[in-house]
This record gives structure tokens, C-alpha cells and sequence, in this order.
């Protein structure tokens, strides 16, 4: 009995003190959980300019197709073929002797006529003295006034004729009519040129300087014909070639206005883009891309990407103002480049926004502001 009256009294006094223990730990105030650190960036304008690579089919600067102006047989071929050519450069000699031979016809014909012109201009010269004194009728002298007329109408006549075969004479020497280069030749020595043949004897291409066409959606014509308008005064917009794999071409092109236009058949915009070519890299018919310039601003704000938040058809960011405290912003996009997003409107300069970190806090919660260190590469 004494037994159980003194472990009762020791449990009691166990409890107590246990109680004691509990309230003391309760009264101890717990340490406030640490400010959650976030990755932000404070926004400034910069300029930025955007552009849009595209394919693109390389056009020679010019085209001329050398055909015969006369029919006959060719005697020599003048060129190498796949060479350089100046204007002016003889290409083929057809055989000249049925043209010699009709110039010198129509040289004895104006000789002729020259002799016929002046005995009519003699005889009408004799017989106006005798009209003067009614020694013969006003008929025979209108008589030789009209031949003398008819005389000079036919020199004229012959006159032309000559000028006519001896234009046919120097259509045997058949010459480039640009400088560029020359491809193969269709026909050889002793074939025949006619004037009904539809294929060309050889193509001339002018490529020291070429085209590259390129194709786009015509919503994007008027920030084109934009481009354009700015670079007019610099002789156009400038235009970066890439050709192989990749290589920038050494040489800008520059956008053309006058070479914009829409093909009614895929309702796209073909712009045409000038590319100085002197190491003649650049080949018809080759395909290339180019960079067609479609904004330029000045004073820019862009944030990165993974700074926007999407609401449904909305966009926001979240800044930290000067108290450390979180606030969403809404915020309308333009375009994108290099991982970032131009913002049109909702944002201005200094502002603070936060790119990582959204998923940790939310509006109004007070954040530890780190500057944000971006890991991709340069570009």
C-alpha cells in the first residue's frame, strides 16, 4: 500500500514536469522562414534591329540571247565558251558574200539613179528657159518637172536600199550586245543560223552583279517597302547573303522597292534584292537565303522569354518595386529575337522584372532581388 501511494506521488510529479517542459518550449518563438531569392533584370531601351532569313533563287543582273539577224551559213565561231564577253565582242561570223554581193547591187543602183536624177534636173533646167519664152508648151515643161521628181524619189529609194543591205552585211558579224558571261554554243562552224529558229545560238549572262528573288507573305509588305523607304538615301536597306552551309556571302545586297511585288498566284511578296558579285560566287539559278530586314527601333525594351507569364489571351510579368515586393504587370509582345521579346507596351525604363523565381513567390510576397545571369551562349 505504501508502495503504491509513493509511485503515484512520482508520477505525478513526472507529469508536472513534463508540463513545465512543454509550456517553456511553447513560449519559444519559431524563426521566420528566409526571403526567397529571385533572378531579375532592370529593363533599358536599346536598339534592335530584326530580319527574317528566307530562301531565295539567285537571277542574273542581265539576259541576252544572241540570234541571228540575217539567215546564212556560220564560218567561225569567235568566243570560248563559259568565258567573259565585252559588249560589242563579235560571237559568229556568218559567211558575208550574199550580203557583200547585194550591197554592191544596191550601190550601182544609187549610182543610177544619181545619173537619171541628173539629166532629169538638166533637162528640167533647159526647158524652163524655153517655157519662159513660149518656145514649147506649159505640158512639156510640168513634164520635166515631175520627171526630176521622180528621179529624186528613186535615188532616195535606193539610197535606202544600199543603207539596208549594208545593215545586212554587218548582221553576219553577229556581236554581244552586253558584256558577261557566255555559255555554250548551239550551233558550230558550217551550221546554219536562220532568223525562224527559236533556240538561241549562245545566252549572255551579265553576273558581275545578280538578283536573288525572294518570296514572303504579303502581310509583311509594308515593313518591306518600310525597309526600303530607310535605306533609300543609303542606296537600299542592307541585306546579308548566306550561301553553303551556313557562310555569310562577303559582299551585302541591298533591298530593291521597285523589285517588290505580289504573285497572284500565291498572294506572296517577291522581293528582289541587288548583290554586287565581282568574284562571280554567286551563279543562276543558284539557291541561297537572305536576311530581309523587317524592324529596326532605336530604344527597344525586351525582356527574356522566360519572363512572361500567359493568361489565357493575356501576358504579364512580374516586377519588384522598390520595397522588394512582388506586382504583376500586364504587357503587349511584339517580336522575338535571340530568346527575348520586344515589349510594346506596359513596361518603361528602370523597371525591374523578374526571368526566374515566378514559381516560388506570388503577388505582394516580399523577394530577394539577384541579378539574373544569363547561361545561353552568345549568339
Amino acid at each position: 500500500m505504501r508502495d503504491s501511494s509513493r509511485r503515484s506521488s512520482f508520477l505525478l510529479a513526472f507529469a508536472g514536469a513534463s508540463l513545465l517542459v512543454l509550456t517553456a518550449c511553447g513560449s519559444q518563438q519559431q524563426p521566420a522562414p528566409p526571403t526567397p531569392e529571385v533572378s531579375v533584370i532592370k529593363v533599358a531601351p536599346a536598339p534592335v534591329e530584326i530580319a527574317d532569313e528566307l530562301p531565295g533563287r539567285v537571277v542574273a543582273y542581265r539576259v541576252a540571247e544572241i540570234r541571228p539577224q540575217v539567215s546564212g551559213i556560220i564560218q567561225r565561231r569567235l568566243f570560248e565558251q563559259g568565258s567573259e564577253v565585252r559588249e560589242g565582242q563579235p560571237l559568229f561570223q556568218i559567211n558575208p558574200a550574199p550580203f557583200r554581193a547585194d550591197a554592191g547591187s544596191a550601190a550601182a543602183a544609187v549610182k543610177r539613179a544619181e545619173a537619171t536624177l541628173a539629166r532629169a534636173r538638166t533637162q528640167e533646167q533647159r526647158l524652163a528657159t524655153l517655157a519662159r519664152s513660149d518656145a514649147i508648151s506649159g505640158q512639156d515643161y510640168d513634164d520635166a518637172v515631175a520627171a526630176r521628181a521622180q528621179a529624186a524619189a528613186d535615188l532616195a529609194q535606193t539610197r535606202a536600199e544600199l543603207d539596208r543591205r549594208r545593215v545586212d552585211l554587218g548582221f553576219a558579224t553577229i556581236r554581244s550586245p552586253i558584256s558577261g558571261r557566255i555559255d555554250q554554243a548551239v550551233l558550230t562552224e558550217g551550221g546554219l543560223a536562220s532568223t525562224s529558229d527559236t533556240n538561241p545560238l549562245a545566252t549572255v549572262q551579265q553576273i558581275d552583279r545578280v538578283y536573288v528573288d525572294v518570296r514572303q507573305p504579303a502581310e509583311r509588305l509594308e515593313a518591306l517597302r518600310a525597309a526600303a523607304r530607310k535605306g533609300a538615301a543609303n542606296s537600299g536597306a542592307p541585306v546579308d547573303i548566306i550561301v553553303g552551309e551556313g557562310r555569310v556571302h562577303g559582299v551585302k545586297g541591298r533591298l530593291l522597292f521597285s523589285g517588290i511585288s505580289v504573285d497572284p498566284g500565291t498572294g506572296e511578296v517577291i522581293a528582289r534584292v541587288e548583290v554586287p558579285n565581282a568574284d562571280r560566287t554567286l551563279l543562276p539559278g543558284m539557291f541561297v537565303r537572305a536576311r530581309l530586314p523587317r524592324l529596326a527601333q532605336p530604344d527597344a525594351i525586351m525582356v527574356p522569354l522566360q519572363a512572361i507569364a500567359h493568361m489565357g489571351d493575356q501576358t504579364s510579368v512580374n516586377i519588384v518595386d522598390a520595397r522588394g515586393k512582388v506586382q504583376a504587370r500586364k504587357v503587349v509582345l511584339g517580336d522575338e529575337k535571340d530568346g527575348k521579346v520586344i515589349v510594346e507596351s506596359g513596361l518603361k525604363p528602370g523597371d525591374v522584372v523578374m526571368v526566374e523565381g515566378q514559381d516560388r513567390v506570388q503577388p505582394g510576397a516580399t523577394v530577394k532581388p539577384m541579378p539574373w545571369r544569363n547561361a545561353a551562349p552568345a549568339r
